[in-house]
């Protein structure tokens, strides 16, 4: 990839990553994200006995307790068809985490996966997040949770985003740091990831809450009337113009204005913007003289504006003017721990409209799961190229197609789409475990484990990435581990977008992150996402090995 120009970018704006304002430690966690009793899930254990790698933490249905980020409340799993006999979770070789299940205990499955005896995870796989199935009944998901000291703070609550993942503590953290100030804030994130619920936080804390909220689509607006509606028009400016049209600027005037797709707006349309945000003053299409507006302008785009200033599209300046600030909204691939309780959020608005509410406060921990466990695992498995936006409607589709049933019904449509650039199954069984004896019915491990041999052209882009990153970007066992050839991962990573090989890597970058991980090749690895045999050859190239 060849590096950015600055000189096309600003200097003046802050890009923030969400600095936390309390010291943050990372740890394994599991989540759960499938109950018999739904209004549990959501509710966390933090293996902190796993960072020593000095004990092992012992999970069965009457202990370790489980309670929410922040909360007071603790209980265990309570499903009585759980064993008393725990399954273990050890401290793995580099961040990893074993798992180890007893015979004749609590049956789990890694997705739809038996773990027979024991599996390892490598940290690559606990940043993507391991679903967990216990007994068909208890869904978890095993994580790297961020933990801040003293617990977060009470108004980061207060902000109407679900979820406590790092992501989207990040974002409330910086929605108040900077709701009370008056500059524009840029908000950028995938489609469908709520970047509209960030700009109604910035209004909804900000001093002008009593002032309008007025929201704007720019790529729902007719190119040729898109001035006339931002700025007004005089009657008889155009044809058609019958009246005189008031815009949007002064329709919000004394509160916040939304923009967004904002790098849809056409060449006229940014120096008029350009313009407003240095003067504070709209000319209405047709009129000589400017009209004062107060307005608080928040804009968002899923566009890489970056490359759009490089191809001409996009005008540097009004890039320096908008992003005042910017706010980073994660895709929700990575904030896995975040889809359960989302689901839940959104399916509980259908409940209540469905009259069925009473379906998440169940009290019976002998109930069939309302959210079946395999449905919960296959949730967070999936890759959710609609984010957000996507997750509500598949919960309303799974709500009103199973109206008046038990529990959720899924079609086998929608699995299919659910399954669609799922994450493969992560971890490798564990080789030290005692065969047991073989049946008819058993099949050799190879089967058991080697996946179906797929065409290259089936894999997307986000099941490759995601398999690098469960593998530890081991191609060959990325291969393996997507059924296709070793040669075909190399085509794949060389047509992909979302990834980089070793060439790729400036001289410079490779010398920084060699310093930065102490020589650490492994944490360089995981640090710059590149193969670790490539990478070992750039460091030899640049003489950086035994330095």
């Amino acid at each position: 990839m060849s590096p950015k120009n600055p000189t096309d970018f600003s200097t003046t704006a802050v890009r923030t990553q969400g600095t936390p304002s309390q010291a943050a430690q990372v740890m394994p966690a599991l989540t759960l994200i499938g109950h018999a009793q739904p209004q549990r899930i959501g509710e966390r254990l933090l293996l902190e006995g796993l960072l020593s790698g000095e004990r092992a933490v012992a999970l069965s249905r009457n202990a370790p307790d489980f309670s929410r980020p922040g909360g007071v409340l603790a209980l265990p799993l309570g499903d009585p068809f759980l064993s008393r006999t725990p399954v273990r979770f050890e401290a793995g070789e580099r961040g990893g985490v074993r798992l180890l299940v007893p015979e004749g205990g609590t049956p789990v499955w890694v997705g739809s996966e038996p773990v027979r005896g024991g599996r390892e995870f490598p940290a690559e796989a606990l940043v993507a997040g391991v679903p967990l199935v216990l007994a068909g009944r208890v869904a978890l998901l095993l994580h790297q949770a961020t933990v801040r000291g003293g617990g977060a703070p009470a108004e980061l609550a207060a902000l109407g985003m679900v979820g406590d993942s790092e992501g989207i503590v990040r974002v409330r953290e910086d929605v108040l740091r900077v709701a009370d100030l008056q500059v524009p804030v840029l908000v950028r994130g995938e489609t469908g990831t709520g970047k509209e619920l960030v700009a109604r936080a910035l209004h909804a804390r900000s001093p002008r809450r009593a002032g309008p909220f007025v929201s704007v689509n720019l790529g729902a607006l007719s190119k040729d009337l898109i001035a006339s509606e931002l700025f007004g028009a005089l009657r008889g400016s155009f044809t058609g113009a019958t009246r005189d049209r008031e815009g949007f600027f002064r329709a919000a005037h004394g509160g916040t204005l939304f923009l967004d797709e904002v790098a849809e707006a056409p060449p006229e349309v940014q120096a008029a913007l350009l313009r407003v945000l240095e003067t504070s003053e709209v000319y209405p299409v047709g009129g000589q003289a400017p009209v004062r507006v107060d307005v608080r302008l928040v804009t968002a785009t899923d566009a890489d504006l970056e490359a759009r200033i490089r191809d001409g599209h996009f005008k540097a300046p009004l890039l320096h003017r908008l992003a005042g600030f910017e706010i980073t909204v994660p895709p929700l691939r990575e904030r896995r721990e975040d889809i359960a309780p989302l689901f839940l959020h959104f399916a509980r608005q259908e409940l209540e409209s469905t009259g069925e509410a009473g379906r998440l406060s169940s009290s019976d921990a002998r109930a069939e799961p309302w959210l079946p466990a395999s449905l919960a695992a296959r949730l967070v498995r999936s890759a959710w190229p609609g984010n957000v936006r996507q997750l509500r409607n598949v919960a309303r589709q799974l709500v009103i197609g199973s109206r008046g049933l038990p529990g959720l019904r899924v079609d086998a449509r929608l699995e299919q789409s659910l399954d669609e650039g799922a994450l493969p199954i992560p971890g490798q069984p564990l080789t030290a475990q005692a065969p047991s004896p073989a049946s008819e019915d058993t099949p050799p491990p190879s089967e058991t484990r080697a996946p179906a041999r797929r065409k290259p052209s089936d894999v997307s882009e986000q099941e490759v990435l995601e398999a690098l990153r469960a593998c530890a970007w081991d191609l060959k066992a990325t291969a393996d581990w997507l059924g296709i050839p070793r040669s075909s991962v190399y085509v794949l990573i060389d047509k992909s977008s979302l990834l980089r090989t070793a060439r790729d890597l400036s001289p410079e970058e490779i010398t920084r992150c060699f310093h930065e991980c102490e020589g650490d090749l492994d944490r360089m690895v995981q640090k710059l996402e590149v193969s670790r045999r490539a990478l070992q050859r750039r460091v030899r190239e640049l003489g950086l090995e035994g330095s």
